[in-house]
């Protein structure tokens, strides 16, 4: 049953992501140009920013008040940690392969589903990406316990 309920908030978050024009390169990228204000910037996504902001914050306070999860025995949250360069690293290639492409993970799936051939080649270099930040990473640990 677990598996159900999370396929379908998997279905109920992809159908938001294409609402909200989240699944349309063309439209984050209009959204991202800020230099086009007045002529084609597209401020919707500020509201989709805005209630995202919304109900994530209202959200994490009511969850976090119960003692567990709704389908878990526990809350499994990141402990707090320094921030290193990683922390700012990934996020700032994350940025930017946003601001040339006009897709972020979530969206680039939704838009698989639709037959978006950018997409497509969004995914596989994001996931070429994954993999080599992951040899990447093992590297490094094996380098420093040698």
């Amino acid at each position: 049953m677990q598996i159900l309920i999370q396929f379908a908030l998997g279905l109920l978050f992809g159908a938001g992501l294409i609402v909200a024009g989240m699944a349309d390169p063309a439209k984050v990228l209009n959204f991202l140009d800020v230099a086009a204000i007045g002529t084609t910037w597209d401020a919707s996504l500020m509201f989709v920013l805005g209630g995202a902001i919304a109900v994530t914050f209202l959200g994490y306070r009511l969850v976090l008040k119960r003692p567990a999860p709704q389908m878990a025995s526990q809350f499994h949250l990141p402990a707090p940690a320094p921030i290193d360069a990683s922390i700012l690293i990934g996020p700032a290639i994350f940025g930017v392969g946003w601001g040339l492409v006009g897709l972020c993970p979530g969206p680039a799936f939704v838009a698989l589903g639709a037959g978006n051939v950018e997409a497509a080649l969004f995914t596989a270099a994001m996931l070429a990406g994954m993999w080599g930040a992951r040899l990447l990473s093992l590297r490094a640990a094996a380098l420093q316990r040698a």
